[in-house]
């Protein structure tokens, strides 16, 4: 299994070496279903991966499934309402448990400056391991969250089937013979929900021998789960949250597109909280020009860039699994 995930492509472009890089011979795949309407301007992907690419229009088929049908339809739209409703409660819960392990930081973090190399308050707050606890509950939120959105799958395909439809069968069966002529497949960035639900529509699997390339939306649905994050926003910071589930075919990381543009990576306390909630896997910095190739079981290379339980940006100076 080869997996390689790039940094954003739109002010460097370096899709096509590490396309070379991996010898394949034969059409090359893409899933761009992010770039939604914009599904069909492959012009310039094309240029870059060399021009033997079969585009699998993921968001156009789509499209064709809503409207021809209606039970699907009408179940997507009860999905989305409701989906909306959840991902509000969840954030009304994710603020209130980020703001208070914040606090509970910034109480540690003075009371070790008021007695410096005593010991004995910070060691008397975290005796009871405050931060800790108050970091484990944003991660309980993000179960409660994830719990909720599994159910809300399963009631989707108990209202319309996805195994009972016609057309999406036969959308998957021409996806699936296009993905067996493949010699690769690559995943570019664009709208991540979009990108998600056209996988969990169509079934994609990609198999284990087929290399895959991925940047930005792209390299975000090949992990465990989707994290979107932005400390820059229009509104201001957005929390980071978990949002759904990837294709799991690059574990225990959580990719982080942009970093350098939508992250405050010089707020240490604030990174170290990210990754504490993350603990369990490797929060992988994802900037222009990078590009990592990710072994078979998430095993990341030397030289990837990782934040630490201390909130600091770390190359890795060993593989790391």
């Amino acid at each position: 299994m080869r997996t390689v995930l790039l940094g954003p492509q739109r002010f460097m472009t370096t899709a096509g070496t590490a396309l070379r890089s991996l010898g394949v011979d034969g059409p090359v795949a893409t899933i761009n279903a992010g770039w939604e309407e914009r599904e069909d301007d492959v012009a310039e992907l094309d240029q870059v991966l060399g021009g033997n690419t079969s585009h699998l229009r993921l968001h156009h088929r789509l499209l064709d499934v809503l409207a021809k049908d209606a039970a699907f339809a009408a179940a997507a739209l009860t999905f989305r309402d409701r989906h909306d409703a959840l991902l509000a409660l969840y954030r009304l819960r994710l603020g209130f448990a980020l703001d208070a392990a914040y606090a509970v930081q910034r109480r540690v973090r003075d009371a070790a400056r008021r007695a410096p190399g005593d010991g004995s308050a910070d060691g008397e707050l975290a005796a009871y391991g405050a931060l800790d606890d108050a970091v484990a509950e944003v991660r309980h939120v993000d179960a409660w969250y994830a719990a909720q959105l599994k159910e809300l799958y399963r009631e989707l395909d108990e209202r319309a089937p996805l195994v009972a439809s016609g057309v999406i069968g036969w959308h998957r069966g021409e996806i699936g013979a296009l993905l067996d002529g493949a010699a690769a497949l690559v995943m570019p960035g664009g709208n991540v929900g979009t990108l998600l639900r056209v996988l969990r529509l169509f079934a994609i699997r990609i198999p284990d021998e087929l290399p895959v390339i991925a940047w930005s939306a792209g390299a975000m649905a090949l992990t465990d789960r989707v994290v979107l994050f932005h400390d820059y926003g229009p509104e201001g910071a957005q929390e980071a949250e978990v949002f759904d589930r990837g294709l799991g075919r690059v574990p225990g990381v959580v990719a982080l597109p942009h970093a350098r543009r939508r992250l405050r990576l010089d707020d240490h306390p604030r990174m170290a909280v990210m990754a504490r909630r993350f603990t369990d896997e490797h929060c992988l910095l994802l900037d222009d020009g990078t590009a990592i190739e990710v072994g078979a079981d998430g095993a990341l290379p030397v030289g990837a860039r990782i934040l630490g339980t201390d909130g600091a940006v770390h190359d890795t100076q060993r593989a790391l699994s």
